[in-house]
């Protein structure tokens, strides 16, 4: 881009007096309008810690890879890879980028000067009656007036931003464009997460089709038995219809459990990026899979670790440009433009040095009265400002409500399960004992049958918090960043930059 300094080389006296101009035109024209902005405060200091666990600092996550590899499935690591590698938002969300770098790119233009070239041929036969007030009667001959014109030639413009109003654009949309790469690692933080979710979603309808069909082989066992009573008269129909309920019951179970399995593989597969019937997934036991540590850190820690408080932030510090843009357009817009080339009646003439002429043109403009239209738009910015940052503070303190939230939930889920594995036990009990009775014939059904609907749904009820428990694994994880540290957040600043300043052109 053509600095000032070479402008003011090339004319130093022209420079200076349209300065001047410009400012005094400015002046006279800006005394009406109403440019002062109190702008919003936007500080936001973190608390010193969080009120679950004790304040103290913590590495941040390992990328989501590395995360994921911490549950110790193989068959886990390999779908969240192949999530990363083919999920349709992830793939929309980089060709947002893409979309974000153009727009930053045409935004950015004005900032260089325009260069185009042209090539004309022009034949004109002008009548005789245009170039003479008598023509003879009967002439026909107008080859004097046949024309012919060539022309070749090249047309720069450029714009001088006195105030700021084409870098301030182009400040604006390059903060749009880290913007968009921060939702991407959100997009990424939320896949991971869902693809968790759907994981062990579907370890859990496998755990508790097993307990159903268990429990239904169970039920079936005591009602074969008071079959048998019943058809020695030791028991009644009634015993047998309150344990053929039971039996019944456990069987209703399975359907929306084996309902739930198929619709997850679904889910999962469209996380995937594939169609369903391509996707087998074997699933397992929770029991099976590894519970990780996660240490939150302070909530400092935190913030710079969430790429949507990144993304709000670059947002905000992107409308901060357009606000100034908006106010710059207030002032005088000086444009500078030339034109050199070559032109002649004859084609072979084109190449003599007599066929060269050029032109040069200063043009300075200023907004006197257009009804307000750029009061409206500076205000407008400057609204859009104040709502940004309101949204930035709303995502600071969500980030930190979302990890309370969820150092809550890890806590208590682990809790729940450990006291409803304790009841499981007690139940079990409960029923060997229930069972060994049956067999003596010293029990009636109707206990039979309680002891029995209480050990089912102990059991089931320890599976789903189980479920539970792990899904709150993956909410802390998506709460603390994922993946995420502040030298991501450089790294994705950096990216963006490089991306700005490749195939830019020739300009400085």
């Amino acid at each position: 881009m053509p600095s000032l300094s070479v402008v003011e080389r090339a004319n130093p006296t022209f420079r200076s007096s349209a300065k001047h101009i410009a400012v005094c035109i400015g002046f006279l024209a800006l005394c009406g309008c109403n440019l002062d902005w109190e702008k919003p405060e936007i500080a936001a200091p973190p608390p010193a810690r969080f009120r679950e666990p004790q304040a103290r600092r913590a590495q941040p996550l390992e990328d989501a890879r590395g995360f994921v590899a911490l549950f110790g499935s193989h068959e886990l690591d390999g779908l969240v890879a192949q999530a990363l590698a083919s999920n349709f938002d992830l793939a929309a969300a980089a060709a947002h980028i893409k979309e974000a770098d153009a727009a930053a790119r045409i935004n950015s233009a004005a900032l260089w000067p325009s260069l185009s070239t042209n090539f004309s041929a022009s034949r004109t036969a002008i009548p005789g009656t245009a170039l003479s007030p008598s023509v003879p009667a009967g002439q026909t001959d107008f080859s004097a007036a046949d024309l012919n014109l060539f022309s070749l030639g090249l047309n720069a413009s450029y714009e001088i931003d006195f105030w700021g109003k084409n870098e301030d654009a182009s400040k604006a949309a390059r903060l749009q464009a880290n913007a968009s790469r921060f939702d991407r690692d959100v997009v990424e933080i939320a896949v991971v997460a869902s693809v968790l979710n759907a994981y062990f979603l579907i370890c859990d309808a496998q755990d508790r089709l097993a307990i159903a069909r268990k429990n239904v082989a169970i039920a079936a066992k005591a009602l074969a038995a008071i079959k048998v009573r019943l058809d020695s008269g030791t028991a009644t129909m009634f015993d047998y219809a309150q344990q053929q309920t039971v039996y019944n019951l456990q069987r209703g179970a399975i359907p929306p459990l084996e309902q739930s399995l198929r619709q997850t593989k679904n889910l999962l597969a469209v996380l995937l990026g594939r169609t369903p019937e391509s996707l087998d997934v074997k699933g397992g036991s929770l029991t099976g899979l590894r519970f990780p540590a996660i240490a939150a850190g302070l909530p400092s820690e935190v913030l710079l670790r969430r790429p949507d408080v990144a993304e709000a932030e670059a947002k905000l510090a992107s409308q901060e440009f357009s606000v100034l843009q908006a106010r710059a357009a207030f002032f005088p817009s000086i444009t500078l433009t030339g034109q050199y080339g070559l032109q002649s009646l004859v084609f072979k003439n084109l190449a003599r040095p007599e066929a060269i002429g050029y032109a040069v043109l200063a043009n300075a403009a200023q907004p006197l009265f257009d009804g307000y239209n750029l009061q409206g738009q500076y205000n407008l910015q400057q609204a859009k400002f104040a709502e940004l940052a309101a949204l930035y503070h709303k995502q600071i303190s969500s980030a930190l409500s979302d990890t309370e939230n969820a150092l809550i939930a890890t806590n208590e889920k682990a809790r729940q399960v450990k006291i409803q594995a304790e009841a499981v036990n007690w139940a079990r009990r409960a029923y060997e004992t229930a069972e060994a009775r049956l067999e003596e014939g010293a029990i009636d059904i109707v206990s039979l049958t309680t002891v029995e609907t209480t050990y089912f749904q102990a059991q089931d009820t320890l599976a789903q918090l189980r479920f539970a428990d792990y899904q709150a694994a993956a909410y802390l994880f998506q709460a603390l960043g994922g993946g995420w540290s502040p030298t991501t957040r450089e790294i994705e600043i950096a990216k963006a930059d490089e991306s700005y300043a490749a195939d830019k052109g020739p300009w400085p």
